[in-house]
């Protein structure tokens, strides 16, 4: 997936327990972390103005966030964390969007806005891709204290495709996950929704 914003950024993907797509070096200049308060977060999140064809809501993510996800190898962390309501714990502030698609029932997404010092940005992708190269292939997870050897859809493993995209001191996120236990082997984060996430940052940030 190459979102416009991204273009000349680097995508890796794995697709296992889990699938992630970490996209950098940033595109654009770096921000002030002051400038990505959750009010600015808010003007620069999705609505359904922005995206025809979804129903949108302000819920945190496409299935169950009441926490982050444990990995059970220490190597796994960082793409387990990605998982939950905010990327890890050096976020200053995330502002959510939840999409369900009318055209693709069972197809639930989200995009996040994340706020950060622009060092503690630059480590999240580090780790990001530290740990998809070492934990690409699959990892056990831990939500709430039970054990996770994957998401179901009506019985059966759903795939959930992650990406990450780093613009300056703003941590985006997607991800998409199948419910309906017909997903494609090619399943990913729609590029419509992400390359409007996106656009709408640039003209946010640049206003």
């Amino acid at each position: 997936m190459r979102p416009k914003a991204a273009a000349r950024a680097a995508v890796l993907t794995a697709i296992a327990l889990l699938a992630a797509a970490c996209a950098g070096p940033p595109d654009g200049p770096v921000e002030s972390v002051r400038t990505r308060t959750p009010t600015a977060l808010e003007r620069a999140a999705l609505t359904a103005h922005d995206v025809p064809g979804y129903e949108i809501s302000g819920a945190a993510s496409p299935d169950d966030t009441r926490g982050a996800p444990r990995a059970d190898r220490a190597a796994c962390a960082p793409l387990a964390e990605v998982m939950g309501g905010a990327p890890d714990d050096r976020a200053r502030a995330t502002v959510s969007r939840g999409l369900g698609s009318r055209r693709s029932p069972g197809l639930a997404v989200s995009a996040s806005l994340s706020a950060y010092a622009p060092p503690d940005a630059g480590r999240l992708m580090d780790g990001l891709r530290a740990a998809l190269a070492r934990c690409g292939t699959g990892f056990g997870t831990e939500l709430d204290g039970r054990r996770a050897a994957s998401v179901l859809a009506q019985g059966a493993p759903a795939p959930v495709h992650i990406v990450v995209v780093r613009r300056g001191a703003t941590i985006v996120r997607f991800m998409a996950i199948n419910l309906s236990g017909k997903a494609p082997p090619d399943f990913s984060v729609p590029h419509d929704i992400a390359d409007r996430q996106l656009d709408k940052l640039i003209r946010t940030t640049e206003d």
